[in-house]
C-alpha cells in the first residue's frame, strides 16, 4: 500500500469516528470505565507495596542477624563470612561483660555501662560515617543527649578490673566524631573501632594494658584475638533467610526480623491476586464489549465498506481502516482513563495523607507502568479489532449494494 493511500485510509477513518462521535464516544465511554479503575488500582497496589518495601530495605535493622548463643571464632572465620556473596557486613564481637564501659564528659555529665560495639568501613548502622584513626568514635543520639557532647568534642572511657583483690581503672580520650540519629539506635551506645573492644577484653582479662594507662597484669604476647559472636547484616532482605538458615545449620542460635519481611512478602502476593483477579475479570469484560461493539459497527457499516471496496481499496486495506478505528478509540480511552486516575489518585493520596496511620501510604504508578498499560490497551484493541476486521474483508460489495 502506497503512502498517499495510507494517508487517505487514515483521513477517512479519522472522518469516519467524528461522523458516528455519538457511537464513538460510548464505546470510548465504556473502555474508560475500565481502564480508570484497573490505573487506580495497580497505582495503589504498587504504592503500599513500594512504600513497604523500601521501609524494609532501607532500615538496616531488618538486615541484622543476631547471633544469640556465645562461640569462639577466630578471624579467619569471620573473614570467611564476610567473603559469603549474601553478607553484606560483619565484624567480631566480644564477650556480652566486654561490651560495657562507663563515658564521662565532666563531673555533671556521666553513664554507666554504655554500649561498645565495634564497627568498621560499610556499617549499615553508621551509613557515611567512618571512623578513621584509632581514638574517635560515633555516640548515639541518646548518649551524646546525655554528655551533652556535640561532633568534634572528646569523651573519656572508664573500665574497672579487680586484680588480686585491687581495683583498677583504665581510661582512654575519645573524639566524637559523628552522632548516630535515634532513627535505628535508640539506646546509650558507642561505636568505635575493633580494636579498642579487644583491648577492653584483654583489659578485664587481667593482661597489661598500656593503651588505657595500665602496666600492670600479664603481657598479651602474640595471642590471637577469638570472638564470642558476630554483628552479622545481610546484603538485602531476600538474603536474610538463606543466611539464617546457614548459621542454624551450624548450630548458632539466632533472631532476626524475617518474620515482618515475610509479612510484606505475603501482603504484595495477596494485593497481587486480588489486582490480577480483578483485572482480568474486567479484561474478559471488555474483551467480550468490545467484540460485540467491532462486530456491530461492521454490520453497521456494511453499505460503506462495500462502497470502499468498490472505490478500489482492497480487503486488507479494508482491514486495516477497522484496525485503525480500534488503535484510535482504545487510545482516546486510555487518555480519558488516565485522566481519571490522576485526579483520583490526587484525592486518594490526600486522603492518606491526612492519616497518621497510613501517611506515607501513596498511590502512585511510574512512567514506565503508564506506557505498558498503554501498549496493552492497544495490543487488546488491535486483537479485538482484527475479528472486525476479518469480518469486514469477507463482505461482498456486490452482494451489500443489493439491498441499495
Amino acid at each position: 500500500m502506497s503512502f498517499n493511500r495510507l494517508l487517505l485510509l487514515s483521513r477517512l477513518t479519522l472522518q469516519d469516528l467524528w461522523h458516528d462521535r455519538i457511537i464513538s464516544f460510548c464505546i470510548i465511554s465504556s473502555l474508560i470505565a475500565v481502564i480508570a479503575p484497573l490505573l487506580l488500582l495497580f497505582g495503589l497496589r504498587f504504592g503500599i507495596v513500594s512504600q513497604l518495601q523500601d521501609d524494609l530495605a532501607n532500615d538496616p535493622r531488618n538486615l541484622e542477624i543476631r547471633m544469640l548463643s556465645s562461640g569462639s571464632y577466630d578471624q579467619a572465620w569471620i573473614e570467611t563470612l564476610r567473603q559469603r556473596p549474601d553478607v553484606g557486613f560483619a565484624i567480631g564481637q566480644t564477650r556480652s561483660l566486654n561490651t560495657l564501659a562507663d563515658l564521662q564528659t565532666d563531673s555533671s555529665h556521666f553513664i554507666e555501662n554504655v554500649e561498645v560495639i565495634p564497627t568498621a568501613s560499610g556499617d549499615p548502622l553508621l551509613g557515611n560515617l567512618k571512623l578513621h584513626r584509632d581514638n574517635d568514635v560515633v555516640l548515639t543520639q541518646e548518649a551524646a543527649r546525655k554528655l551533652a557532647v556535640n561532633v568534634g568534642d572528646t569523651v573519656k572511657l572508664r573500665v574497672n578490673r579487680l586484680l588480686d583483690t585491687r581495683r583498677e581503672w583504665g581510661r582512654k580520650n575519645l573524639t566524637v566524631i559523628g552522632i548516630l540519629p535515634a532513627t535505628y539506635f535508640n539506646r546509650a551506645a558507642i561505636f568505635v573501632q575493633p580494636a579498642l573492644l579487644i583491648m577492653l577484653e584483654h583489659f578485664r582479662d587481667g593482661y597489661a594494658v598500656s593503651t588505657l594507662g595500665i602496666s600492670s597484669g600479664t603481657q598479651i604476647g602474640g595471642k590471637p584475638p577469638l570472638y564470642a559472636r558476630a554483628r552479622l547484616y545481610a546484603k538485602d532482605i531476600d538474603q536474610v533467610a538463606n543466611l539464617e538458615r546457614d548459621l542454624r545449620a551450624q548450630r548458632i542460635e539466632t533472631s532476626s526480623r524475617l518474620a515482618d519481611i515475610e509479612n510484606v512478602k505475603s501482603i504484595n502476593r495477596v494485593l497481587g491476586v486480588i489486582f490480577n483477579t480483578i483485572a482480568t475479570t474486567a479484561l474478559i469484560g471488555c474483551i467480550a464489549s468490545l467484540i460485540g461493539s467491532f462486530i456491530a459497527n461492521v454490520d453497521r457499516k456494511r453499505k460503506h465498506i462495500a462502497v470502499l471496496r468498490l472505490l478500489g481499496f482492497t480487503g486488507p486495506a479494508v482491514g486495516l481502516y477497522v484496525i485503525l478505528q480500534g488503535c484510535l478509540l482504545s487510545l482516546a480511552a486510555y487518555v480519558g482513563g488516565y485522566s481519571v486516575y490522576l485526579i483520583a489518585s490526587q484525592v486518594f493520596n490526600r486522603a492518606l495523607a491526612s492519616n497518621l496511620a497510613t501517611g506515607q501510604m501513596l498511590c502512585k504508578i511510574t512512567l514506565e507502568h503508564s506506557l505498558i498499560a498503554m501498549a496493552l490497551t492497544t495490543v487488546v484493541a488491535i486483537l479485538v479489532a482484527s475479528i472486525g476486521a476479518y469480518r469486514a474483508i469477507n463482505i461482498e460489495p456486490a452482494q451489500s449494494l443489493r439491498e441499495l
